[in-house]
């Protein structure tokens, strides 16, 4: 029976893949001027369906809002019933109906033709009649469904999901819609914070511990057990960057000096320590401390030292 389940499972993946391999010769200028009309358009896109193609036309809609679209799901049984008011005349519409023939898409889509709004058809068949009713095709390969008894949703799902996809990603291209722009759609959430977080975010709240190259062991261990970061940075009196001193710089120094009543900052830092920008990108402290194995990174303004960021606030904040 494992070997068996293993088959179907195995079978339906390669099914479903081989639909997404016949999806691909289905990009032609008919999908290029639907794109371009959405793109064209001043008003919302309004993705419709009913079913499983309805579940589908509500994640486009997501992924269109999430990149800067402005777009509605309207659900085809609702629109027969009322709902199709929220329509306004600027707006296009897609129609999500594998067949192309479910009686509440025929329904929606000549009350679409009776207000004069653009309209684009994801169907199967292009020869349906929702895809005579509309502007513009966006055709899926007809290809049944992944189960014997071709009963259950799963190719034609697929390719639309993909093909939706494609369509949005395109719209981000003409667009030139930025990762930056993108973070400001997703300030919540570990992708929200690689994307937005700055390094002063994080370190602004920490202490920040530091001495000046003169200051004396006694000051230097005080500094560290207050900062509560394992470290303390080392500046001039202007405050510049000169160094940083680690408990593990500290344990090494008393390893190997006995007398330590004539130590100053400056004999125990590590010079030139790794840094970072206040401005930058706190995602990017991750990749210092990982590539340099270290727990600290400090961070500067304009060679002026800010604070200190250590690697249990980047794992707090999920970036690691």
């Amino acid at each position: 029976m494992n070997n068996s389940l293993k088959n179907i499972a195995r079978e339906v993946i390669e099914t479903e893949a081989d639909c997404l391999h016949k999806l691909v010769q289905f990009i032609n200028d008919d999908f290029v001027a639907a794109v371009e009309a959405i793109h064209a358009s001043s008003g919302q896109v309004v993705a419709c369906g009913i079913g499983k193609s309805a579940i589908i036309a509500r994640k486009f809609v997501a992924t269109l809002n999430s990149t800067g679209h402005s777009s509605m799901f309207l659900h085809a049984g609702d629109a027969v019933h009322g709902d199709a008011g929220m329509i306004r005349k600027d707006d296009i519409v897609i129609i999500f109906s594998n067949s192309g023939e479910t009686p509440e898409a025929i329904a929606v889509a000549s009350q679409v033709k009776s207000y004069g709004n653009q309209m684009i058809a994801m169907v199967s068949k292009p020869d349906s009649t929702v895809a005579r009713l509309t502007d513009f095709l966006l055709c899926i390969p007809e290809n049944g469904e992944a189960d014997v008894d071709n009963l259950v949703p799963t190719n034609s799902t697929i390719v639309q999901m993909a093909l939706s996809d494609a369509v949005a990603i395109c719209l981000m291209k003409l667009k030139g819609f930025t990762k930056e722009q993108f973070a400001s759609f997703h300030p919540g959430g570990n992708l929200g914070k690689r994307l937005f977080l700055k390094t002063l975010d994080l370190c602004q709240y920490n202490t920040a511990p530091s001495v000046v190259v003169e200051d004396n062991l006694a000051t230097i261990i005080s500094s560290i057990s207050e900062g509560k970061s394992g470290a303390t940075a080392v500046t001039d009196s202007e405050g510049i960057l000169k160094g940083v001193i680690t408990d593990g710089d500290l344990r090494r120094m008393l390893l190997y000096q006995k007398d330590t009543a004539h130590l100053v900052a400056s004999d125990i830092m590590t010079p030139s320590p790794k840094c970072i920008e206040s401005d930058t990108f706190a995602i990017e402290a991750v990749a210092i401390a990982q590539q340099n194995n270290i727990s600290q990174v400090l961070v500067v303004s304009d060679g002026k030292y800010v604070g200190i960021i250590h690697l249990h606030d980047l794992i707090r904040e999920g970036l690691v």
